[in-house]
């Protein structure tokens, strides 16, 4: 049976760098065993949420609570000590290039940890095991593909069995199996561990099918929440130009700027 406890929430969280507002007024709860999207379209702030997670920056008002502990206000031994029990997959994989596949799933387990290197050895391959890469566990990321590639990174993100795994963007630049592949693994991974998994992407078919629940985000605030379900019947035209790729719609193509004319000195005339 899921767990219906809440390992992390935000509560009235805003952030912005200057005068530039970013997110504002952020509400958001993530249960244990969840899977949560966090969506929007490009520059919307889904990535600065995950930023804000792992303590990288800090929120202007509001608190990011952890188990009750506000991530805002640990110092760097906190903050090393809380990462322990995260897990993250950067976007586009983020592999040490000059390191084998072994290596890559080895890193964190020889950085958080103090186990011996047969233990070590045995977990990563475990973790290779179980994203189907076992047998790849001596070449280069550059001897792999881009879709295996992605899923040593996903075997990394999980070696230290986290609590929170986090992703960023996990199904850019793949082909259709293996963005299937990696939704999938997604999935499964997240429930074999009991763990609570922020997936951040704009990938509406993949996040869908394996979210218990979406955060829609726009204009730095959230739009909407619900299941996929309920986003899919949404009727607010700012979802819907989103879940059904619209190119007119409350999201505009043009970024703000004044009259074409004026730039070809123009303005003014008849």
């Amino acid at each position: 049976m899921v767990s219906t406890e809440t390992l992390l929430e935000l509560n009235d969280v805003s952030f912005g760098y200057a005068e530039r507002l970013v997110l504002s007024g952020l509400n958001m709860r993530f249960g244990r065993g969840k899977v949560v999207a966090v969506m929007g379209g490009s520059g919307c702030g889904k990535t600065t949420v995950l930023r804000l997670i792992g303590g990288l920056v800090r929120a202007n008002q509001g608190t990011i609570a952890y188990r009750g502990r506000d991530i805002g206000q640990l110092d760097i031994a906190g903050l090393y000590q809380l990462r322990r029990k995260m897990g993250m997959l950067f976007q586009f994989g983020a592999l040490f290039t000059d390191m084998s596949v072994f290596d890559n799933v080895a890193f964190p387990l020889r950085e958080h940890t103090n186990l011996p290197d047969e233990v070590i050895r045995d977990l990563v391959l475990m973790k290779l095991n179980a994203v189907g890469l076992r047998g790849a566990r001596d070449l280069k990321p550059a001897e792999i593909s881009g879709g295996m590639a992605r899923r040593v990174a996903l075997a990394r993100a999980v070696a230290l069995d986290p609590e929170l795994i986090m992703y960023d963007e996990p199904f850019a630049g793949l082909d259709p199996i293996s963005m299937g592949i990696t939704a999938n693994l997604i999935r499964k991974l997240n429930d074999a561990l009991g763990a609570t998994s922020i997936l951040v992407t704009h990938d509406v078919p993949e996040s869908f099918a394996i979210a218990d629940h979406v955060y829609f985000i726009a204009n730095g605030r959230i739009a909407a929440e619900g299941t996929p379900a309920q986003l899919r019947a949404s009727s607010d035209p700012m979802v819907r130009q989103f879940i059904d790729a619209e190119p007119d719609g409350p999201v505009p193509f043009h970024y703000a700027a004044a009259p074409l004319a004026n730039d070809f000195g123009l303005g003014g005339r008849a």
